[in-house]
């Protein structure tokens, strides 16, 4: 039986999910995808400039989880970068480190922390206990025209 999946802790989702090269068409052009969590270890690591085991400490893996996680990032935008690829950021095995939800019934929304969050979702609102509650996507997630997902007001799954 394999081991079951270990969702990494994000703290940020970054606005902007796709980078092209300039003056090529986009259908003439190969895709890199870059994970949430590969996005994560590089925004720590690169842009904050923390030490690798403080980085996994945050994301809540081991050392040399993390090290896979940024050396498999640092490839991909390596590869983009050379090649002239397009760069989408999406998709991964993430929980944000805080989760909005909302209830159904009467609107409330409040957060749940990552430490909550990986025992399961809320199955009930704190303030009227109507079990109609759902995540809030975060910002730049769950919009109209974007995909598949368009147009659902309640979205789906543990990492967007």
């Amino acid at each position: 039986m394999p081991r079951p999946v270990k969702f990494r802790r994000v703290d940020f989702i970054p606005r902007v999910a796709c980078f092209k090269p300039v003056g090529v068409p986009l259908s003439s052009l190969d895709t890199v995808s870059l994970s949430i969590e590969e996005a994560e270890a590089i925004r720590l690591k690169d842009l904050e400039g923390l030490q690798q085991e403080d980085c996994a400490v945050q994301m809540r893996i081991s050392r040399p989880t993390f090290h896979r996680v940024l050396e498999s990032a640092r490839g991909k935008l390596a590869d983009a970068l050379i090649n002239g690829k397009v760069i989408n950021i999406e998709g991964g095995r993430f929980e944000m480190a805080q989760r909005r939800f909302r209830c159904g019934n009467d609107g409330a929304e409040w957060d749940v922390i990552f430490e909550k969050m990986v025992s399961g979702h809320p199955q009930s609102c704190p303030q009227c206990h109507s079990s109609d509650v759902y995540p809030v996507p975060p910002p730049g997630f769950g919009g109209r025209g974007r995909g598949p997902r368009a147009g659902r007001s309640r979205p789906r799954g543990r990492g967007w």
